[in-house]
């Protein structure tokens, strides 16, 4: 028997752990066993916006219910696929499961596609697997903050590149909310090491704000009720609180001095994701969704995916070594342990020094 935790489409608090009966395995299939996956703020996004997005389609689950996806390690325990021996391990888009059987397909030395029909309609970048053996990117010793920052770090890197390419909008400064998130600081890194002469401003809880100016990764830190205090200036802001009161408190602050208003994903759940629908009667520019798959795409296309994957790699060390000992990195056992997790996290309960890996 394999398990899964399954959630509520209409009630993300309302989590079941379930036994699922084995299938055969497939020709050309491969079963993976799940070794060990995060669980951040990026779940809990893809909760949010699963029905809008497409997040709950990778997994399927029985009507009502869905699987959120995770980022984490899994070893191959059987193969009816040539090109793939048991006992490999990888690294790629899991299900909040202890098993996953995927289709490989476009296998190369470093890496494979899921070829499952039911996940081709969705971004090709969410059906992408790493084999650790030929990965220039893995580290044994790493293979958490990998699994915590590596896919929001990614996302940061995409907005500072999409940024970049508009010349910022002609900002002098960005301002970043649920700047204590993961993805947050991976996007202040990236500014910071990229274009340097960008400022960077960090809203957060005022119980965060200690926590977040300890980063070092940001010029300003305000507490959310300071918001009032931004500077007068030419800015844009990246929304990643989905907090339709506070985006528009900082469009009305700023005005005509904000240039470029960019939403991704939704972390504060109690507003469910209502600032990504906060786009009538703001002053300013009109909140812009960002995706980060469509804007790997276009990277891909502008200089390659070799030259892309270095600049990733030369920015995910940068960020590394300014992110050590930010994170406290806590390992728990068995899925009944990942349920908890995820539920803490809806309920924005996880301190943001502790990253949570869990292995099923």
């Amino acid at each position: 028997m394999a398990n899964q935790v399954h959630v509520r489409k209409d009630s993300l608090d309302t989590t079941q752990l379930v036994e699922v009966p084995e299938q055969e395995l497939a020709e050309g299939a491969v079963r993976l066993d799940i070794e060990s996956f995060s669980v951040t703020a990026n779940n809990v996004t893809y909760a949010v916006i699963g029905d809008a997005f497409g997040y709950w389609n990778f997994f399927p689950a029985p009507d009502g219910w869905g699987v959120v996806p995770m980022w984490g390690h899994a070893k191959v325990t059987e193969s009816k696929c040539p090109d793939i021996a048991v006992g490999e391990r990888v690294y790629g888009y899991l299900p909040m499961a202890s098993q996953l059987d995927v289709v490989p397909g476009r296998v190369s030395a470093g890496s494979f596609a899921d070829m499952t029909e039911h996940r081709q309609p969705m971004s090709p970048i969410y059906n992408q697997y790493t084999r650790l053996a030929a990965d220039p990117e893995h580290d044994p010793a790493r293979e958490g903050e990998r699994m915590i920052f590596g896919p929001l770090f990614k996302t940061g890197f995409l907005i500072e590149y999409f940024m970049r390419a508009n010349d910022w909008f002609g900002a002098e400064r960005v301002v970043i909310t649920s700047a204590s998130s993961k993805t947050a600081m991976g996007l202040a890194s990236v500014v910071k090491q990229r274009s340097p002469h960008i400022a960077r401003v960090g809203l957060t809880s005022a119980g965060n704000v200690d926590f977040v100016q300890a980063s070092g990764l940001y010029d300003v830190v305000l507490a959310y009720n300071a918001v009032e205090m931004l500077v007068q200036g030419a800015s844009v802001s990246v929304d990643f609180a989905g907090n339709a009161a506070l985006l528009r408190q900082i469009h009305e602050t700023l005005g005509d001095n904000l240039k470029y208003s960019c939403l991704v994903g939704a972390t504060h759940v109690e507003e469910r994701g209502a600032g990504l629908r906060a786009d009538q009667g703001l002053p300013g520019p009109t909140p812009t969704l960002f995706f980060a798959p469509d804007h790997a795409v276009a990277l891909f296309k502008e200089v390659g995916p070799e030259e892309a994957g270095k600049q990733m790699a030369e920015s995910w060390r940068t960020f590394l070594k300014a992110a050590a000992g930010s994170i406290n990195i806590q390992r728990l056992s068995g899925l009944e342990a990942a349920r908890t997790a995820y539920l803490e996290t809806l309920g924005g309960k996880i301190d943001p020094s502790i990253g949570i890996v869990i292995e099923p």
